[in-house]
């Protein structure tokens, strides 16, 4: 995994002092595993593929697209020249298909800047994201957690991080917003990384 960035040493320090049950997580599952990514419109275009379907599933389409697209990946000009039979022909559906073309679109078209879009802050970035048709809160705070590690998102839409907090704190149901991000304040300012072990509570 290499060295551990110092934002993350942090961020465990703090959780540890802060939250006796995500300690207890930290120390089944480890150090957290976060990094940023780079291709920006790859790690979108694949949160649009994978809605609504397993990760086995979108792991096989992304890949057979990938191939149709060739040695220059996953891209807004490689999506462009392809023909949408070409795109429909990797499993993709005609809905993800659109969402696509208007990612790839507004991206070449300068309606979405992806290449200054780390220097905004989170919620310009979320002004700027659900401008494309299928990219919506949680997909953005995805993006912001998993590509640029930004490091006080707490998606409360994300089902997984609230089955954490239900298993992790005792509930019998999936708690309400208010007591979830309640819990969450304790993590502040690394709510993402507390969601990350809750995350990693699941197995």
């Amino acid at each position: 995994m290499g060295d551990i960035p110092t934002w993350l040493i942090e961020a465990e320090k703090h959780l540890r002092k802060a939250d006796p049950i995500i300690t207890a997580v930290i120390d089944r599952a480890g150090p957290c595993s976060l990094r940023p990514r780079e291709h920006h419109f790859a790690t979108l275009a694949g949160s649009i593929i994978s809605q609504q379907i397993s990760v086995k599933a979108a792991d096989a389409i992304e890949g057979r697209l990938l191939t149709t697209l060739g040695s220059g990946g996953m891209t807004a000009e490689g999506i462009a020249a392809l023909s949408d039979e070409s795109i429909r022909a990797a499993g993709i559906s005609p809905q993800k298909l659109r969402y696509l073309r208007d990612l790839s679109g507004k991206v070449l078209d300068g309606t979405v800047h992806l290449a200054q879009i780390s220097q905004l802050p989170d919620e310009g970035i979320i002004k700027e994201l659900i401008k494309v048709k299928g990219i919506g809160l949680w997909t953005v705070q995805m993006f912001l957690i998993f590509s640029l590690n930004r490091t006080d998102v707490f998606p409360y839409d994300d089902l997984g991080v609230r089955n954490g907090i239900r298993t992790l704190y005792g509930f019998k149901s999936i708690p309400a917003r208010r007591t979830a991000e309640r819990i969450a304040a304790k993590w502040a300012p690394y709510r993402s990384v507390g969601s990350w072990y809750c995350w990693r509570a699941l197995g």
